[in-house]
């Protein structure tokens, strides 16, 4: 349902003598029966543009972040903030995805002013006061066959962003890309396009879709990968041992992974999410420079080390570091690293050689044993054949009966109490503090008053005064 103060303000518009119409991902949604958005994007036909913002000006506070291509920022009480603008002409007049000359023009026909969008299921126009759809570039028959296509070949082209967000489009609607919209892609170059435009489409795919790995294809057939991540290319070419890995190379897996651990993230903060992703779709990095055929067996001894360091490389071509607080690059790298962990953990014990308490809680002082096990769990069930977690669920019990799941155990002896102990400030404090972690991570020291008596020992032992 269309929201009664969206519907008044098309009113005040008509009766002004223009039309106000919505456009863009409300429209596609809401026609693919998915949950209103309440996004709204407004386009004026009809009114220049003094005289929409007048109108505009009567409902609600405004701000212009265009005069020349007239957008206007309307913010009222219930709906946030909303896009209104006048149809635009565009002209290219420079390299990359922002060198266009935009001039706004109320006077423009429906089919010239949807032809600057860049795919037809996204150029369907909608009327709220006659529910009249104006689709001039077929795109409602497009979303009836799940189908993504350029509106039009001359300017799609001006525009690199659009391959990404054909892949992500594909990804999470799980459409498939029009072939001679594809052969337009694959001719685009994008060293153009900035980090945080392609992170934000990465974004969208990872975690937009129910099953991201059809965006890893999609992206490898619209050769976004061959031109922006070497990295997931080689992965393409690196085969694995048919027993373990029945499904295929490692791009195969990867993209079977990335499936598994969407599955797995829905109550994380987005942080933790993009955290675990990014960790399921690095994780293999490190096979290709490692893979060799040893005693029979296609083997990549190393490659989780070997995996941080190109792994580092793709997140800060990304320009990705720490989002809302929280130190996503950090996390992916020790997901990365320690992401065979879970399961070599549990082998080790059914072989007679017992995982001690300390041995786990020391692991979660480098990664969050919870988003480990999420990683390792979707590694273990992205493949075909028959593979069940269960080193993986080990590994989860033994962390929820430590109370380790995101971190380890806080120091039960600070300084302050080493300092009361009468032992002057200097590095002897960071000694002995260290030195009753240990004991604590191994559970020798549960209490403070065990800890106090700890450090108190060490203090007068001769290792403490060495």
């Amino acid at each position: 349902m269309i929201s009664p103060a969206i519907i008044q303000l098309c009113k005040s518009i008509r009766d002004e003598g223009g039309r106000a119409l919505i456009v863009g991902g409300w429209v596609r949604d809401h026609l693919r029966q998915q949950p209103d958005r309440i996004d709204y994007d407004l386009e004026v036909y009809g009114i220049d543009a003094p005289g929409l913002r007048s109108i505009l000006s009567r409902h609600g506070s405004v701000n212009a972040v265009g005069e020349a291509f007239t957008v206007y920022k309307l913010s009222l009480k219930r709906e946030g903030v909303l896009d209104i603008s006048l149809p635009r002409r565009e002209s290219k007049v420079a390299s990359g995805h922002r060198g266009f000359d935009v001039v706004g023009d109320p006077l423009m026909s429906f089919e010239e002013a949807s032809r600057r969008r860049d795919f037809t299921i996204n150029a369907i126009m909608f009327d709220p006061l006659t529910d009249e759809y104006i689709d001039p570039h077929g795109g409602r028959d497009d979303l009836k066959r799940r189908t993504i296509r350029a509106v039009d070949p001359a300017t799609f082209v001006e525009d690199s962003l659009r391959v990404l967000r054909a892949m992500q489009f594909a990804s999470r609607f799980e459409f498939d890309i029009d072939p001679d919209t594809v052969r337009l892609c694959r001719e685009i170059d994008l060293r153009d396009l900035p980090a945080e435009r392609i992170w934000a489409e990465v974004e969208k795919w990872l975690l937009g879709s129910a099953r991201p790995g059809i965006g890893l294809w999609a992206a490898l057939d619209l050769g976004i990968i061959s031109k922006l991540w070497p990295e997931i290319e080689k992965l393409n070419d690196c085969p694995q041992e048919p027993e373990w890995h029945p499904e295929g190379n490692v791009f195969i897996h990867t993209g079977l992974v990335i499936n598994e651990a969407r599955k797995l993230i829905d109550d994380l903060p987005r942080p933790k999410k993009l955290a675990v992703m990014l960790g399921a779709l690095c994780h293999d990095f490190g096979k290709p420079a490692t893979t060799a055929f040893e005693d029979g067996r296609i083997r990549s001894k190393m490659h989780e080390t070997i995996g941080v360091p190109i792994t580092q490389n793709f997140l800060e071509r990304l320009k990705l570091s720490t989002l809302d607080g929280y130190e996503v690059r950090g996390q992916v790298l020790a997901l990365v690293e320690h992401h065979l962990k879970p399961y070599r953990f549990y082998r080790a014990q059914l072989e007679g050689n017992a995982i001690s308490d300390g041995a786990l809680r020391r692991l979660a002082l480098k990664v969050e044993p919870d988003l480990l096990y999420r990683v390792a769990r979707a590694d273990c069930l992205g493949r075909t054949g028959e593979f069940t977690p269960v080193g993986e669920e080990w590994f989860l019990d033994r962390v929820k009966s430590l109370e380790i799941e995101e971190r380890a155990p806080a120091p039960i002896l600070l300084g302050r109490h080493v300092l009361e102990l009468g032992l002057e400030p200097g590095p002897r404090v960071g000694k002995i503090t260290r030195a009753v972690y240990e004991l604590q991570l191994d559970g020798k020291v549960t209490t403070l008053d065990e800890a106090i008596e700890t450090a108190r020992a060490l203090l007068t032992s001769d290792i403490s005064t060495a």
